[in-house]
Order: C-alpha cells, then sequence, then structure tokens
C-alpha cells in the first residue's frame, strides 16, 4: 500500500497511457501483427502464461546467477581499485577502455571459449553489471570525510581497520546505487544473451514470436522483462533499506567504539 501510495502518480500516468493507446488503436483499426492493443497483450499473457512459465523462471534464474558475479566481480574490483594504488593507475583506464566494447561483440568469442552452456552467459551478465558496482563503490570510498579518517588515524587505526570500520559503511549508499543499476542491465544482459543460443527464457521466446510475426506475444514478453527489471530492482532497494537502516542504528555505538578501533 505503501509502494501505491508513493508513486500513484506515476501508476496513473501508466493507466491513462494504456487507455490512450487502447482507444488509438481501436479507432485506427490497426491490426494485431501491426500493433496490438494492450488488452489483447494482457489477454493474450493470461492466455499463454502456462507456457511462458519455464520461459519466465530460466531468465530469473540467469539474470540473478549473473547479477551476483557481477556483484562479487565489482565489489572486488572496486576496494582493490581503492586500496592499491598500482591497480588503480594500471586498471582504471584499462575498466573504461573496456565498457566501450559492446558485450554483444564479445559473444561469438565467449562461446567459442566456453560453449553454449551457462558459463558464457554469465560472463557476459558479469561484465554487464560489474562496472557501475566497481566504480560507485569506489566513488563511495573515496568521498569518506577526511575529518573522521584524520580521527581514525590519529587513533592508531590501521588501514584495514580505517577502511572496514570507517569507508567502507560510508561507502555503502553508493554501492547500493551502483548494485540498483546493475540490477536493470542484469535483465537486460540475461534476454540478449537467450538470444544469442538459449533453449528457454524470455528472449528465446521473443525471438520465436518474432520470427512468427506474433508481436502481441513480443509485448508480452517486453511486458515481462520491464516487470522482471523492477522486480529485481525493488529486491535490491528492500535490501538497501533494511541495510541501511540496521546500520544507522547502530552507527552511534561505532562511534563510540571507534577510539578504539
Amino acid at each position: 500500500m505503501n509502494i501505491l501510495k508513493k508513486y500513484r502518480i506515476t501508476i496513473g500516468f501508466l493507466i491513462a497511457l494504456l487507455i490512450i493507446v487502447e482507444i488509438a488503436v481501436r479507432v485506427l483499426d490497426l491490426p494485431i501483427w501491426l500493433f496490438p492493443s494492450p488488452s489483447v497483450v494482457i489477454s493474450e499473457l493470461f492466455q499463454t502464461f502456462d507456457e511462458l512459465l519455464p520461459h519466465i523462471l530460466a531468465t530469473v534464474k540467469l539474470t540473478f546467477i549473473g547479477l551476483i558475479a557481477g556483484s562479487l566481480l565489482g565489489f572486488i574490483v572496486g576496494i582493490l581499485l581503492h586500496l592499491l594504488p598500482i591497480v588503480h593507475k594500471i586498471g582504471y583506464p584499462l575498466i573504461l577502455i573496456s565498457q566501450n566494447i559492446p558485450t554483444i561483440v564479445l559473444a561469438p568469442l565467449l562461446i567459442i571459449w566456453f560453449g553454449f552452456g551457462l558459463m558464457p552467459k554469465v560472463v557476459i551478465i558479469g561484465l554487464v553489471c560489474f562496472f557501475p558496482i566497481a566504480i560507485a563503490l569506489l566513488d563511495g570510498l573515496r568521498q569518506t570525510t577526511p575529518e573522521l579518517r584524520q580521527y581514525f588515524q590519529m587513533a592508531g587505526a590501521t588501514k584495514w581497520q580505517q577502511f572496514w570500520k570507517l569507508e567502507l559503511p560510508f561507502a555503502m549508499p553508493a554501492l547500493f546505487s551502483g548494485l540498483k543499476i546493475a540490477a536493470t542491465y542484469s535483465v537486460m544482459g540475461a534476454v540478449i544473451t537467450e538470444w544469442l543460443g538459449a533453449k528457454q527464457g524470455l528472449g528465446v521466446y521473443m525471438t520465436f514470436a518474432q520470427s512468427a510475426f506474433r508481436t502481441d506475444r513480443v509485448f508480452v514478453a517486453i511486458t515481462l522483462i520491464v516487470v522482471l527489471s523492477l522486480c529485481v530492482f525493488g529486491i535490491i532497494r528492500l535490501i538497501e533499506e533494511r541495510f541501511v537502516h540496521s546500520y544507522k542504528k547502530e552507527e552511534p555505538q561505532r562511534a563510540n567504539n571507534s577510539s578504539t578501533p
């Protein structure tokens, strides 16, 4: 209910937009293969849900595996870039350059190296997801208040203690910002990898629907992809609220204990 209240304007706008599109499609008498009305798409969704369910589950599984792999990679890379100046000097430009290479171009090479199984798909999603997490974490770690750093140094904290007790907690909001961006990227990456070769998934379903000129089913797949992206984003947002809230409750205790790191 809180979500409905918070986003009631957006929800109202989307409902109004769907009504306008429905009326326009009916007035213009557009054929289904060209542009199906929202009512046709919703009807097709319910009629084919049993057929869609294995594809949905396959995409969900691939999305979360890739997101977890990319998150771990981004977290490790971000920490290494922050703690090791030589890694930052060498690795940071290379990471920026790597993001200018279209991920889909790497897919044929990954298929040659790893085959058509799960590995190349996870690698592609991980490469899509790790960059925003690594950069957001790095920025968050660098934005730690200088006065607090000086206080920890005066208290005799080691570099690791300063990182673990001060810099990392301070960087959590930035880290979750990167995670939320990566969450939406992960669904997109999963669908792209399914286009390149898979037996199940919303990307596969969309490809078959497009080949059969079933535009209504293409819109069904697009709708489910959007819903899945919002769900993954919402899960990260929920974790953020719980985690950051618990940290804020412990912050006074951390401040009291920081004098003896």
